[in-house]
């Protein structure tokens, strides 16, 4: 599996981002799709993920009604739509995959195909 994420940019406080991960393959629809971030100087830290056919999804607290994880497994492709950003939302974007058929994996080892990030800058 290979996910090319995409969709970041530079953005003003409480504005919106949309990003994007396509995944490669014929399996897409079997696996557990998530999104984490890394800020500078922090360690890579969960944000949302969705299970393989779109009917659950889990948030980090810090993000949970204003960031929405979705997917489209027609066109292999998971979306984060972010929503009222902050500043402290200024990280490197990684979307995710894991075979595992769970709502709630959070940790980054539970994970075993990442894309290559997507940088998402949030100014005050």
């Amino acid at each position: 599996v290979q996910l090319q994420a995409y969709g970041g940019g530079l953005v003003q406080a409480g504005g919106s981002l949309r990003l994007a991960c396509a995944a490669s393959g014929h399996t897409f629809n079997r696996w557990t799709m998530a999104w984490f971030r890394q800020a500078p100087g922090k360690e890579r830290e969960f944000v949302a993920a969705i299970t393989s056919s779109g009917g659950s999804t889990y948030y980090a607290g810090p993000v949970k009604g204003r960031f929405t994880i979705s997917r489209d497994n027609a066109k292999n492709t998971v979306y984060l739509q972010m929503n009222s950003l902050r500043p402290e939302d200024t990280a490197v974007y990684y979307c995710a995959a894991t075979p595992l058929a769970s709502w709630n994996l959070v940790e980054v080892g539970m994970y075993d195909y990442w894309g290559q990030g997507t940088l998402v800058t949030v100014s005050s």
